[in-house]
């Protein structure tokens, strides 16, 4: 294989919208330098267009790559640089989802889905986040969730029964109802 063949074999390409760029620069630098630094890998942004190449340095791990790549993800739907840092731990990932596929086109239903994701003044957001131990983002057409594989089940039904109309004080009492097998399922993963 050539060099140049092994140089693309260690590339990710993502698009994040435009808007996003900006987070995921950082002030003066700092977030794509905190990236670079702690992946192994460099990261070339074009701001016209939206797109990221995250390549590996020669000693990176390739997982690393793919991790990164999961973290540019993350911080282009909406999450902080700091909750997509989460990405780099064991265990961790993202889910998007996109909300068009619940509504028809030119409804308002998207609207109404992400208003009540978020709830009023972010609360049903927030038990979902609290109970789950996940990170949930609203951004765009999408819904987005940073956990790990045990609390994801928990916070994607949640979410499924929010899409879905059901009715915002049945997903608290399914959440808390699931509260203590999540708590059980964390501690017997402890010992595995």
């Amino acid at each position: 294989m050539s060099e140049e063949s092994d140089h693309i074999e260690n590339s990710i390409s993502i698009r994040i919208p435009r808007d996003r760029i900006g987070a995921l620069v950082g002030r003066e630098g700092k977030t794509k330098k905190d990236i670079e630094e702690m992946s192994g890998c460099i990261l070339d942004i074009d701001s016209t267009d939206g797109d990221i190449l995250v390549t590996a340095k020669e000693s990176t791990d390739p997982l690393k790559v793919n991790a990164t790549a999961e973290v540019v993800k993350a911080i282009g739907r909406g999450f902080s640089p700091e909750r997509a840092f989460y990405l780099y731990s064991d265990g961790f990932q993202l889910v998007v989802i996109s909300l068009r596929e619940f509504a028809r086109k030119g409804s308002n239903r998207i609207n109404e889905i992400k208003g009540r994701i978020i709830g009023r003044q972010g609360k049903t957001r927030q038990i979902v986040e609290d109970i789950t131990d996940c990170f949930v983002c609203v951004y765009g057409d999408t819904v987005s969730l940073i956990g790990d594989y045990i609390s994801m089940r928990y916070a994607l039904q949640a979410l499924q029964m929010i899409i879905e109309g059901k009715k915002q004080r049945t997903v608290y009492t399914y959440l808390e109802s699931k509260a203590k097998e999540l708590k059980a399922e964390r501690i017997a993963e402890s010992f595995r």
